[in-house]
């Protein structure tokens, strides 16, 4: 199977949980975000953007029964400030690499999208994948485009594809220092005696999913029977908890976890986000038989412990 993003936070537990089941890994990786170190030692790496031409020698190579799709421009602000990139990773990138999965099939695809994106700012709380899509973003945009691209692949040349839509994924190996993933930024900095930055009031509300708990989703919808293709909505899961924890309480317990206290500074909201976002998954129970099992507090347990690991 071939992870793109393995040199990431989600797509490099995605590669470890593969391999250990017995599977050929190649990771494909521009290194942009990801880092070499993550890549598994029995996976084959290879360093390349998606929207390269080299793309389809990869494929003739590889021989992939599976494609996991991670690799993306995955920060909201940075698609506001730059949508042109965004679109250059998230669209043109997901194209280049569909063109090969058509010509070297059959393929599965796995596609990562975002409940937390897709839907915009939702009337029904937990949100349902048939809610009306109205995304505030060019990332946004972008991953509701490629959900559309890939059914359009089903229907015109059979591609046989799972969109996620993930909830708020945290855990080991998210980047403390960037501008996206809450949970490790905030974390870090609680250990470090530093102040947190919360943008707005804090009462926003968030789908916080377990790493692992997202792995096993990546697992089951690369290997049951999935249902036929129909609409949009057919072939996509939301992926997360069903409980939404404001930033506010995410911050208190952090802190609850390290047993240490640091300010809270506050700044003015930041331009596309929204003010909440929690998943129905009762679907991607009934059809993929996965639901999140990791309580939040054990999750942050081990992201901490993690953080004390890596920054020592």
């Amino acid at each position: 199977m071939l992870v793109t993003g393995g040199a990431g936070f989600i797509g490099s537990h995605v590669a470890d949980r593969f391999l250990a089941e017995g599977c050929e890994v190649t990771v494909l990786d521009d290194l942009s975000s990801g880092r070499r170190e993550r890549v598994p030692q029995e996976a084959d790496f290879v360093e390349m953007r998606l929207d390269d031409p080299q793309l389809e020698a990869v494929f003739e190579t590889g021989r992939f029964d599976t494609v996991n799709h991670h690799a993306a421009q995955a920060d909201v602000r940075v698609s506001v400030d730059d949508p042109l990139r965004d679109a250059r990773s998230n669209v043109t990138g997901l194209l280049n690499l569909l063109e090969s999965v058509r010509r070297h099939g059959p393929i599965r695809v796995v596609f990562v999208s975002s409940g937390g994106v897709v839907y915009g700012e939702p009337e029904r709380i937990p949100t349902p994948e048939r809610h009306p899509k109205l995304p505030l973003s060019p990332y946004g945009v972008g991953k509701l485009a490629g959900e559309h691209y890939l059914a359009y692949y089903a229907s015109v040349h059979g591609l046989e594809y799972a969109a996620l839509r993930y909830a708020n994924v945290y855990g080991p190996r998210q980047d403390p220092h960037g501008e996206a993933g809450v949970v490790a930024i905030f974390g870090l900095r609680v250990l470090s005696g530093e102040p947190i930055t919360i943008f707005g009031d804090g009462d926003q509300q968030r789908d916080y999913v377990y790493v692992g708990d997202v792995v096993e989703a990546n697992w089951r919808a690369s290997t049951i029977a999935l249902p036929e293709a129909g609409d949009l909505d057919a072939r996509a899961w939301n992926i997360g908890t069903g409980r939404g924890t404001s930033v506010n309480e995410l911050a208190e317990l952090l802190m609850g976890v390290a047993s240490r206290t640091v300010e809270r500074r506050h700044a003015a909201e930041r331009e596309g986000e929204l003010r909440r976002s929690v998943l129905d998954c009762a679907r991607a129970d009934a059809e993929l038989g996965w639901r999140a099992e990791t309580p939040l507090e054990a999750g942050l347990a081990r992201t901490m412990e993690h953080l004390r690991e890596e920054n020592r």
